[in-house]
C-alpha cells in the first residue's frame, strides 16, 4: 500500500511540474505579446553592435520562418557572412581567406533540425516531440529564476547521436528568459557550458524582445551584443543566403 501511495505521489509531482512549466510558458507568451502574434512572424532582421575585445563591430542577423538565417559582420570595410543557411546548405566566409566555405554534412543536418524552431523553440513543443521539464529555481546574476529544461531531437556529433538539451532561466518576476545554457558538443570548448544572458526587453510592433545579450562560456567573460533595431517581417532577397559559386 505504501509503495502504491509513493508511486501516486511521484506521479502527481511530475504532473504538477509539467503543468507548472506550461503555466510559466503561458505567462511568458502573454507578457511578450501573445503566442498567436509570435506565430505570425515570418522573419526577423536585427541590427546590432558586438563588442569583441574592446572593438565595436557592426552586425546584422537575419532569421526567417522557412529556416533561412545568417549573420553579416562588417569588419574593416569587409562584409563577412557567418552561419548562413538557405534551407539546404550551411556555409560561411573563412576569416583568413575570405572565401565562402560549406560546412560538413553533419553540421548541416544538425542545423536542419532547428528549422521548425522559429521564432521560439517552445512554441508547439509537444507537437514537435520535444520535452519540457521544470527543474526548480536558480539564481542568475542575482535574479531568481525558474530553470526549465528543453530536450529536443538528438543531434549527431562525430557520427554518434547525442541528446540535445538546453536550459532556460525565466525571471520569476517578469517570466521572460534572462539566460540560456547548453553544453558545447565539439571544438576547443567541448564539454564546457555555453551561456547567453539577455536583458533590456523592448517592444517592437506589439511584441517584446531582449535588446542586450552577452554570449560566451559560463563562468568566463562573454562578448556583449547590443541590438539597436529589430525589424519584423523584413523583405529579404533569398539570393543573399545562397552559397556563392566560384566563377570559372
Amino acid at each position: 500500500m505504501k509503495k502504491i501511495l509513493l508511486v501516486a505521489v511521484m506521479f502527481l509531482g511530475l504532473v504538477a511540474n509539467a503543468q507548472t512549466a506550461d503555466e510559466i510558458l503561458a505567462t511568458y507568451y502573454e507578457n511578450i505579446g501573445g503566442v498567436e502574434n509570435l506565430k505570425k512572424i515570418k522573419g526577423l532582421k536585427m541590427t546590432a553592435i558586438v563588442n569583441q575585445q574592446g572593438m565595436e563591430i557592426p552586425l546584422e542577423i537575419y532569421q526567417m520562418a522557412d529556416g533561412k538565417q545568417m549573420s553579416v559582420i562588417n569588419f574593416q570595410g569587409k562584409e563577412i557572412k557567418q552561419g548562413v543557411f538557405d534551407g539546404e546548405t550551411l556555409w560561411g566566409h573563412n576569416f583568413m581567406t575570405m572565401k565562402a566555405e560549406k560546412s560538413d554534412a553533419e553540421a548541416t543536418a544538425n542545423m536542419k533540425l532547428d528549422m521548425n524552431d522559429f521564432p521560439d523553440a517552445f512554441v508547439d513543443y509537444k507537437e514537435k516531440g520535444y520535452k519540457v521539464e521544470l527543474l526548480g529555481k536558480a539564481t542568475i546574476d542575482g535574479a531568481e529564476t525558474f530553470k526549465i529544461k528543453l530536450t529536443k531531437e538528438p543531434v549527431t556529433i562525430d557520427g554518434k547521436k547525442e541528446d540535445s538539451i538546453t536550459y532556460y532561466f525565466f525571471d520569476t518576476e517578469n517570466f521572460v528568459p534572462i539566460a540560456i545554457q547548453s553544453e558545447i558538443k565539439s571544438g576547443p570548448g567541448k564539454g564546457m557550458m555555453s551561456e547567453i544572458t539577455m536583458s533590456d526587453y523592448q517592444e517592437v510592433d506589439g511584441l517584446y524582445f531582449p535588446f542586450s545579450m552577452t554570449q560566451g562560456v559560463k563562468g568566463q567573460p562573454g562578448a556583449p551584443l547590443t541590438i539597436t533595431k529589430i525589424e519584423l517581417n523584413p523583405t529579404v532577397d533569398a539570393a543573399l543566403f545562397a552559397f556563392p559559386e566560384e566563377k570559372e
